[in-house]
């Protein structure tokens, strides 16, 4: 894919540090119920980890009770969407529109009028007030 924010993967892993590199570069996933915003609900907005491009705004975050911080909908045209047919699934991963960082994946299993549930990794994202 062609992302605004380039860098080459020793650039990502200096700015990112091993943990944040190994779920926004390399696709991996936290641990359920460890990440810092699974309960978390001030008011603000949810930027990318890894490049900080808004993402999520809180007024669309719920308590999904999956482990991992949950929201019916992203702000348009700031998430793309990528079929993953990864451990045996069908799914639609969600990665940043600006630089590609893998956030989690979208269900359709979501309780609001959107029907859709992201499931983000905590360290995916950093909030801002």
């Amino acid at each position: 894919m062609n992302y605004s924010e380039k860098k080459t993967e020793e650039e990502w892993k200096a700015k990112l540090g091993l943990e944040r590199y190994r779920i926004l570069r390399q696709k991996g996933t936290e641990f359920p119920n460890s990440g810092e915003y699974n309960m978390h609900f001030e008011k603000g907005t949810y930027c990318c980890g890894a490049c900080d491009e808004p993402l999520f705004e809180s007024s669309s975050k719920f308590n999904s009770s999956c482990g991992w911080p949950s929201f019916d909908e992203s702000i348009p045209g700031k998430i793309e969407y990528i079929k993953d047919t990864t451990h045996g699934m069908i799914r639609t991963e969600v990665v940043c529109a600006n630089c590609g960082g893998h956030l989690g994946h979208v269900f359709d299993d979501g309780p609001s009028e959107t029907g859709q549930r992201y499931c983000i990794n905590s360290l995916s994202v950093a909030f801002n007030k």
